[in-house]
């Protein structure tokens, strides 16, 4: 059995918020915390008092992560992700449990975490080598390879904070994979940089998991996490609520995110008019209400309204918006050659969306009603759904997330050779 490169029990931190502070009370409060703290007990520190609360950010996550394992951490945000990393990088303490790791670790947390600005890429690489804890001749031996992954020797004796981001990131990464750590922690590094240096950062992970040392990952891009990763966790109010398989882990993560969706939205009703709209809700073409998506996954959206009276021409306008862009403008007859005449009763209009046609991200849905004479209600921000990119790595591909543009399925492409 893999010796244990991490082990965690109990891991609990809370982070104190209010609005009562008295600069000139600063260190004396702090002196008298640190006599109260061997008195609380099991290290749980009191409620908090005086116009200041508090929140655990993770509590009560245990974990054992054997070496070699590559860990997939993911959850929406706030869920307590950076802030366990943070601990197992020795950033900051818990507030009780305990956290074992064994060997070097290197962590990636924020682009440039232990770069001075002032010095050289030269210099940042020993001295961030030597937070890392190790040897300067231990980085002299990998200066030349982290100094080619990274792109930028023709300003290795240039002050970083003269860098670009993304010759800044470079460097970032390159330091913390190249110096072959046992445990490697990467917090959402994948977000920054070219296409092409995301495909290095994903074949560096993978060389570094098939040496046999350890990786953390985190990331919303749960493609990646799906190609990468032998194993996954799931964190959802600072509480570790699902571990195991990564694909098991992702569709548990699917249920949560659409768990906390708007998936139905009563509308308010006007008895004054002809006609009016009830319900929007949205939903998977079996009629699970949903709230995220993959991209592989078709998307309903179902519209219901009341006639109170026969009505000629009467119709409903949906608009899908992205990023506060707008999409898609449609009315439920578009498809019909006449105008409809509908008599009284209750109708159900459903609007289909076809897989891989929008970009992964959050969604927001504008409804009106009316006929071609009358504007009649208008809701807006409605209902919203989010499409995730769990099933495929995007990194390659023109539709990644956080490209330019909205749409994936306009088009397409044939490649011949002319010569």
């Amino acid at each position: 059995m893999a010796a244990s490169a991490i082990r965690i029990e109990g891991l609990s931190k809370r982070y104190r918020i209010g609005t009562k502070v008295h600069d000139h009370d600063r260190l004396t409060e702090a002196m008298w915390e640190g006599l109260k703290r061997p008195f609380r007990r099991n290290g749980r520190e009191e409620p908090a008092t005086d116009g200041v609360s508090s929140f655990w950010a993770l509590e009560d996550v245990s974990l054992e992560v054997q070496q070699g394992d590559v860990l997939g951490v993911v959850g929406r945000n706030g869920a307590g992700k950076t802030t366990l990393l943070k601990i197992l990088s020795r950033v900051t303490e818990p507030t009780r449990g305990t956290a074992e790791l064994n060997g070097h670790v290197s962590a990636l947390l924020e682009v440039g975490t232990g770069f001075h600005p002032e010095l050289t890429g030269r210099e940042n690489i020993f001295l961030n080598g030597g937070i890392l804890g190790m040897s300067r001749s231990e980085i002299k031996s990998k200066f030349e390879e982290i100094v080619d992954f990274a792109e930028i020797e023709r300003f290795i004796d240039t002050p970083v904070k003269r860098y670009s981001s993304g010759m800044f990131v470079r460097l970032a990464f390159a330091v913390a994979a190249h110096l072959e750590p046992e445990v490697l922690i990467i917090d959402e590094v994948l977000a920054v940089g070219d296409v092409n240096f995301q495909r290095k950062c994903l074949g560096k992970m993978e060389d570094v998991a098939q040496s046999g040392r350890t990786v953390l990952f985190v990331s919303h891009n749960t493609g990646a996490i799906a190609e990468l990763c032998t194993r996954a966790i799931l964190l959802e109010g600072g509480r570790k609520i699902a571990d195991g398989k990564v694909p098991d882990v992702l569709n548990e993560y699917a249920r949560v995110m659409g768990r906390l969706g708007s998936q139905l939205a009563e509308l308010e009703a006007d008895s004054t008019l002809a006609a009016t709209a009830r319900e929007v809700e949205v939903r998977a073409p079996d009629g699970e209400r949903k709230a995220s998506f993959d991209l592989s996954e078709p998307i309903e959206i179902a519209v219901r309204f009341e006639v109170h009276e026969r009505i000629r021409g009467y119709q409903l306008t949906l608009g899908i918006s992205r990023n506060a862009v707008r999409l898609i403008h449609t009315f439920d007859t578009d498809a019909m050659d006449e105008t409809p005449v509908r008599d009284p009763g209750v109708y159900e209009a459903i609007y289909r969306i076809p897989p891989m046609f929008l970009k992964a991200g959050m969604y927001t849905l504008d409804l009106g009603t009316g006929t071609p004479e009358k504007h009649m209600q208008q809701f807006d921000g409605v209902a919203s759904f989010e499409i995730d990119e769990r099933t495929m790595n995007t990194h390659a591909k023109g539709y990644r997330q956080d490209r330019p543009g909205h749409l994936i399925g306009v088009g397409s492409w044939t490649t011949e050779r002319l010569a």
